[in-house]
């Protein structure tokens, strides 16, 4: 067998097995599904992973350098934060984090969707800010995950 078959076939497990976390209960996920509006000088962010691509591989996101949680596919994380502010959402990938700074609104949610993509040794993650009606449309397909689980350490 060439080596060329083998690091093929070891790729196509890792890309399309099935990685699993923590979930929040049905109801949880619901509630947030029905995007409200944050309080008063707050902002939401949901960071959301869809499709099945990369599977067996779970990232690590961070807000602020805070461990929001490990991504699986077709998870989302919901979080508040200080409105009127930058802020750093990271997620880790082959060689080191990848970061989308955003500026939130009060009283808005922002979506951010995090992809997987090929890496020379494994796959890597990489984030960017999608439209309101982009990211309920995704996320209202989507489970709420279970915050505040990181593999490594910021």
């Amino acid at each position: 067998m060439s080596v060329r078959l083998v690091v093929a076939s070891v790729a196509a497990v890792v890309l399309t097995g099935c990685a699993s976390v923590s979930m929040e209960s049905k109801e949880a996920s619901e509630a947030a599904k029905k995007f409200p509006p944050p309080p008063a000088g707050q902002a939401g962010i949901y960071v959301y992973r869809a499709g099945s691509f990369g599977g067996a591989l779970k990232k690590d996101i961070w807000i602020n350098g805070e461990c929001v949680g490990e991504s699986a596919p077709n998870v989302f994380f919901y979080k508040q934060v200080k409105a009127g502010t930058e802020v750093k959402i990271s997620t880790e990938s082959e060689f080191s984090p990848n970061d989308l700074v955003i500026t939130v609104k009060e009283g808005l949610n922002h979506f951010v969707r995090q992809f997987i993509k090929m890496g020379l040794f494994v796959g890597g993650a990489g984030l960017e800010l999608v439209s309101p009606e982009q990211g309920q449309k995704d996320v209202a397909a989507l489970e709420l995950a279970k915050p505040g689980s990181c593999s490594a350490k910021r």
